[in-house]
């Protein structure tokens, strides 16, 4: 299996045009855990005052976490089978972090759990991804 790690993490993350628009980063990686940063930028908010985050970049995030905290574990990026976000709270900016822990990697299915905080530690959202083991 091939090394997958925080320089290929951002490599894809910036090969998507859709992430990369949303300037997401890695902040750390392990083994069973990815976190991720994500600013409040004008195609992340919502409108309106104060400025929030939009529920469909949290989902984006919260996806892109699971994915690639899975993608640690098997050596590359993974489709996305199934995806629950719940929304617990307002986020406001500056950033959000998305820390992604795997549950489980299976031969053929994987699942992962992301906590997403706002910039004062508070849970914003939570998401549970399920993806598929192959690489591709």
């Amino acid at each position: 299996m091939k090394s997958y790690g925080i320089p290929e993490i951002q490599e894809a993350l910036a090969a998507s045009p859709a992430i990369a628009a949303h300037e997401i980063t890695v902040q750390q990686a392990s083994d069973d855990e990815l976190t991720l940063l994500m600013p409040l930028t004008k195609i992340a908010e919502r409108g309106g005052e104060p400025a929030m985050f939009h529920g469909g970049s949290i989902s984006l995030l919260i996806d892109t976490a699971g994915d690639f905290a899975v993608a640690l574990a098997v050596g590359g990026g993974v489709p996305t089978i199934n995806l629950r976000v719940d929304y617990l709270r307002p986020a406001p900016g500056p950033e959000l972090k998305a820390i992604a822990r795997t549950r489980r990697v299976g031969r053929s299915i994987a699942v992962a759990d992301v906590d997403v905080l706002d910039t004062e530690g508070r849970r914003c959202a939570v998401g549970r991804g399920t993806y598929s083991t192959s690489v591709g």
